[in-house]
């Protein structure tokens, strides 16, 4: 398996990614309504491609040159140095092999080197993925429920030091 950094040419892989992860990730924790609106306004090329020219740096785990998961992660706190990684997911099949693990270390490895002290993310509250990022070090800091256009994001912050 491969780590690589993602450009422009990746928006389609990185947009059926989310599509097949998305689905078996939150339908039992959120709505389809929900699943279908946010993909659609976080994984549209457009949306995509916004959020790589605002200094979002996404990466791409590939095995045999096939696409299997990304994260994407960006400075949110400068003066405190805290990243944050703003997606992680892995497709079904890959899960439990270490993907995920080596993603978040290559971010945690970045986020170092560019002076970065903590790395914080969010997961919803009834997503098993916490489990998950609790082995990887992160703890819960804060717990929040955020409005997100109709809908409301119930959500653990999650942070590990640096």
């Amino acid at each position: 398996m491969i780590i690589r950094i993602a450009t422009e040419i990746d928006i389609p892989l990185i947009s059926e990614l989310a599509e097949k992860t998305w689905w078996p990730s939150y339908s039992s924790i959120i709505s389809d309504e929900q699943i279908s609106f946010m993909l659609e306004d976080m994984y549209s090329p457009g949306s995509l491609q916004k959020q790589m020219n605002s200094g979002i740096d996404f990466l791409i785990a590939e095995r045999e040159n096939i696409g299997i998961g990304f994260a994407a992660y960006s400075l949110i706190d400068a003066e405190n140095q805290v990243f944050k990684l703003h997606k992680l997911y892995i497709l079904p099949s890959e899960q439990g092999l270490g993907t995920g693990k080596k993603l978040i270390e290559h971010v945690a490895d970045s986020a170092k080197l560019k002076g970065g002290k903590t790395l914080e993310l969010n997961v919803n509250r009834g997503n098993p993925a916490q489990h998950f990022y609790k082995k990887t070090g992160f703890e819960i800091y804060q717990t929040l429920d955020i409005n997100y256009h109709h809908f409301v994001l119930n959500d653990y912050v999650m942070r590990k030091e640096l």
